[in-house]
């Protein structure tokens, strides 16, 4: 199956501003079960200059600067992709002892690993409830980050929040809901507590319905040996299969925000998104 994606950004601002280079995060990634058809992207006004690099955790980004002021800024990123048969149980966990807790990780892995292995201070009510979820499983790891998964789609309501960054773990935790991003990020918190690394997750999601509304999603990926990272999406309660569609991946979640830079101005701005999805 192939699926079109149609991503449109716009800011329009107040007065008239002058736009620091951007850094632009839309072009889907390259996985075992799908492939990248086509994409484009268009920016108006016309940037002076972009170019396409990865970023040290090897995510496709454009950079694009500007000359001149300007009132708005629209972004049009355009993707066709070609889905996959994916079995997401399709992995092994090696060595043997890593199949249980707690996961050791090579020196190796270790030195690479250390930011994804960063916890927030958590609150005794929130390491109560993750003691609770590993002793139901016996410290299975799989079994463990499954389980755990499928606690936070059960025990916390899925709201839609637009706009912001996500919320500390402890917060998202006391109010029992929270957006995508929000999940994801205590899920994330969670694991690194248990000594598991985990890494943020910014992409697509499609679910064939009669009237789809989509936005831009968020899940996680957690890193066990031998099987590599491995994403869980805990709005969902499931392992990714092949229509979560990744973009950008990174310990630190602001390093997935679809559009980053400053602009030079007094101004305030209004962002509008559009997301389209569909199979062609």
């Amino acid at each position: 199956m192939n699926l079109k994606i149609i991503h449109e950004t716009n800011y329009v601002y107040s007065k008239a501003v002058f736009l620091e280079p951007h850094t632009l995060r839309f072009k889907p990634k390259a996985t075992s079960f799908y492939t990248l058809k086509s994409f484009s992207l268009d920016v108006r006004p016309k940037a002076s200059g972009i170019s396409e690099n990865f970023d040290p955790e090897n995510n496709r980004v454009h950079m694009c600067w500007f000359n001149g002021l300007m009132n708005e800024l629209w972004i049009r990123a355009e993707s066709v992709v070609e889905v996959k048969d994916h079995n997401p149980f399709s992995f092994l966990i090696h060595p043997q002892q890593n199949t249980t807790l707690p996961v050791e990780y090579s020196q190796d892995e270790k030195n690479l690993l250390v930011p994804a292995l960063f916890s927030e201070k958590l609150s005794p009510q929130v390491l109560e409830y993750l003691q609770n979820v590993r002793s139901s499983t016996k410290d299975i790891t799989l079994e463990f980050i499954l389980s755990l998964t499928r606690n936070i789609h059960k025990n916390f309501k899925v709201e839609t929040r637009e706009k912001g960054i996500p919320l500390e773990a402890v917060k998202t935790f006391k109010i029992k809901r929270g957006s995508c991003r929000d999940l994801a990020w205590m899920e994330i918190q969670l694991l690194r507590n248990s000594g598991i690394a985990a890494r943020f997750v910014s992409g697509y999601y499609y679910l064939e319905t009669e009237n789809p509304e989509f936005e831009l999603h968020a899940w996680l990926e957690a890193y066990l040996p031998g099987a590599g990272w491995i994403g869980f999406d805990p709005s969902h309660g499931v392992l990714t299969g092949s229509l979560h569609i990744p973009v950008c991946q990174s310990v630190f979640y602001k390093n997935t925000l679809p559009v980053t830079g400053k602009l030079r101005g007094d101004a305030h701005s209004e962002l509008l998104t559009s997301l389209k999805i569909f199979p062609v």
